[in-house]
């Protein structure tokens, strides 16, 4: 396939980045794209709310009927979610903060039921590998979190933490479980974090070493997000070796190698891995 093209990411943002851990891009998912997103993210919704109601989800899991959902890693089930995983507007981003080489992690929708939406902890991406595995040492993955919709503080943005003032440039938080909402929790300051108001197509990118949350959806629509994450190399548990979710090669010395014909839900036994959040 093609080299990623340049120039989505300026050098500010890079430096953002880099200095920070996250970039804001918006308006940059084609109209197109956009609605395609939208029309796969109902029906994944379906699927998770028709296993919902045959028992299917564990107790402990994230997600709550009509109130906050996490679907992972089920894009091999689409004909067409790969064309953005995979695609031109990814490969930049990836190439932008990771370099010119990435792996698909995880991909996941993560949807705020309307009116009663749940917020979500101030946590750290890493804090869930952590949690599994106490002893990991591995780089800052990246975090693509694409608003489906116009987000702000009414319906459940984002909030993020820069590396200056939650000091997390480098370190991994040991996190706490929440008994009640499930969620893993890193931080309980009064940092209030900067909230990102972004137009639906929009693109906050950061790293997984950054403290982040999300507030409640009060509105009367739902709030979509399509969640990518890449590594810029597989990541294995310390202790057992067993490999932490997906490892899919998308970037290698800088160019786009992911091959599609090859990754079929067959060829995965039908399944997808586990997910860190499920």
């Amino acid at each position: 396939m093609a080299t990623p093209s340049a120039g989505l990411v300026s050098d500010e943002d890079r430096q953002l980045y880099a200095d920070e851990g996250y970039m804001v891009l918006k308006g940059v998912v084609p109209e197109d794209m956009l609605r395609m997103l939208r029309e796969e993210c109902s029906y994944f919704l379906g699927y998770m709310d028709a296993r919902i109601d045959a028992g299917l989800v564990a107790s402990e899991a994230l997600t709550f009927r009509g109130k906050r959902y996490f679907v992972n890693n089920r894009y091999r089930f689409s004909e067409r979610l790969w064309r953005y995983v995979y695609g031109d507007l990814m490969a930049d981003v990836c190439g932008a903060t990771l370099g010119d080489d990435a792996y698909l992690f995880n991909e996941q929708w993560v949807v705020k039921g309307a009116e009663q939406g749940m917020r979500f902890s101030w946590h750290q991406d890493s804090g869930y590998v952590k949690f599994m595995d106490p002893e990991t040492v591995h780089e800052p993955y990246l975090t693509c979190w694409c608003a489906l919709d116009d987000v702000d503080e009414t319906n459940g943005t984002v909030y993020l933490l820069p590396h200056s003032r939650a000091g997390t440039k480098g370190r991994i938080i040991t996190h706490t479980r929440n008994a009640v909402s499930h969620d893993l929790v890193g931080y309980t300051g009064d940092d209030p974090g900067v909230a990102l108001d972004v137009p639906a197509g929009s693109i906050v990118a950061f790293s997984s070493y950054n403290l982040h949350r999300s507030g409640a959806n009060t509105t009367r629509d739902m709030r979509r997000v399509y969640l990518t994450q890449y590594v810029s190399a597989p990541v294995f548990h310390s202790q057992t070796g067993e490999r932490f979710n997906l490892a899919v090669e998308f970037l290698k010395g800088g160019r786009n190698v992911y091959d599609h014909a090859m990754d079929t839900p067959e060829r995965w036994g039908g399944t997808a891995p586990p997910a860190l959040v499920a």
